[in-house]
């Protein structure tokens, strides 16, 4: 006797759920309009769904569960960015950041920061996350309800807004997900559902080597961001607990493969502290990223309570920056967004349960 079990509906596919409908003799029209209510209009209840009749709502039910998250906060910057402290199914919590860049253009710019895990197990320094240790992955369905739920919220004053870019360098490390990360970003690319582009989708990883590798093998349009930090193995075993495993030299020929391999640009991410925003690390920096295929986004580190690091003074960055620049090397910095709402990765968790 073979037990049923109930499949998370935010993270099927289209065509996973034209399977489901054949198997408990539902047509394949209600698994499209289904698939439409759930990735393209962002509905949270079944009920939502008028155009699906209560009997077949019933019966999908009995294989399918619908779980939206929980809004337990949301902070709104000066800027315009908003961050979210979602509660899951297990009353896990998680955190996410929506931040709009007006364009020239007729559209605007509205990209969603993703979290992939409930906590991190990297523990990096310079990281809120990284406090408060590993709980467990997220599915792909918590994945993708990070971004359906924030559409959801937003179109209640903006009945026309739609997410433009993901990025997934909120809580935990994406490459340590890998599975339900790539899963998740197929769904959010469905012409059917968010349709978001997948050269307008950017994983960050630490530094997991052989899931850079595998990502430039099975996601070649999804762009990468490698958050380096330091140009030296010393430093940087400090700062990310990663490298003692993956240590620069293998990073820098995986990055080269990824390059090699899908002919994108990697986005190298160096986060500046008063410390390290000398020229000495500038210039050691350049000789390090000597011929790879990218460019250098400096942050300057939001303050974080347990980590002791200090924002560097403009003119650090801006010298910092022309080291670079003189070496050839592209380079630009990140604009600050939401810094008055703490929006550095696990601030509100950490501000929440603490």
């Amino acid at each position: 006797m073979s037990i049923m079990v109930n499949i998370e509906l935010r993270g099927c596919s289209e065509d996973e759920l034209i399977k489901i409908c054949k198997e408990i003799g539902l047509k394949r029209f209600r698994a499209i309009q289904l698939f439409q209510w759930v990735q393209q209009k962002a509905v949270r209840t079944w009920e939502e769904m008028k155009n699906i009749g209560e009997r077949d709502r019933q019966t999908l039910r009995s294989r399918l569960s619908l779980y939206p998250l929980e809004k337990v906060r949301e902070q709104r910057s000066k800027d315009g960015t908003r961050k979210y402290l979602f509660r899951l199914e297990d009353s896990e919590t998680i955190e996410c950041v929506l931040m709009d860049y007006a364009r020239t253009s007729s559209r605007d710019r509205h990209t969603v920061c993703v979290s992939t895990q409930v906590g991190c197990a990297v523990g990096c320094a310079f990281c809120a996350t990284g406090l408060e240790g590993f709980r467990r992955n997220l599915s792909v369905g918590e994945i993708v309800g990070q971004v359906l739920d924030i559409t959801h919220l937003v179109r209640q004053e903006d009945p026309d807004f739609q997410v433009t870019n993901i990025v997934f360098m909120g809580m935990g490390e994406p490459l340590l997900n890998y599975d339900q990360v790539l899963q998740a970003i197929q769904l959010l690319n469905q012409a059917q559902g968010l349709n978001i582009g997948m050269r307008r989708m950017t994983i960050s990883t630490c530094g997991v080597v052989p899931q850079i590798i595998q990502l430039a093998k099975d996601n070649p349009q999804v762009g990468l961001a490698v958050s380096l930090h330091a140009s030296q193995d010393e430093v940087r075993n400090k700062l990310i607990p990663m490298n003692r495993r993956y240590p620069l030299t293998q990073l820098m020929e995986a990055c080269q493969e990824y390059t090699q391999i899908t002919h994108r640009r990697i986005t190298f991410e160096v986060a500046l502290t008063a410390e390290n925003a000398k020229r000495e690390e500038a210039e050691a920096l350049a000789k390090l990223l000597k011929g790879q295929f990218g460019y250098v986004n400096l942050i300057p580190v939001n303050p974080v309570a347990g980590t002791g690091m200090e924002r560097p003074k403009p003119e650090l960055i801006r010298r910092f920056a022309q080291v670079l620049e003189d070496a050839g090397i592209s380079v630009s910095s990140r604009e600050e967004r939401g810094a008055d709402i703490d929006a550095a990765c696990g601030q509100l968790r950490r501000q929440w349960e603490g």
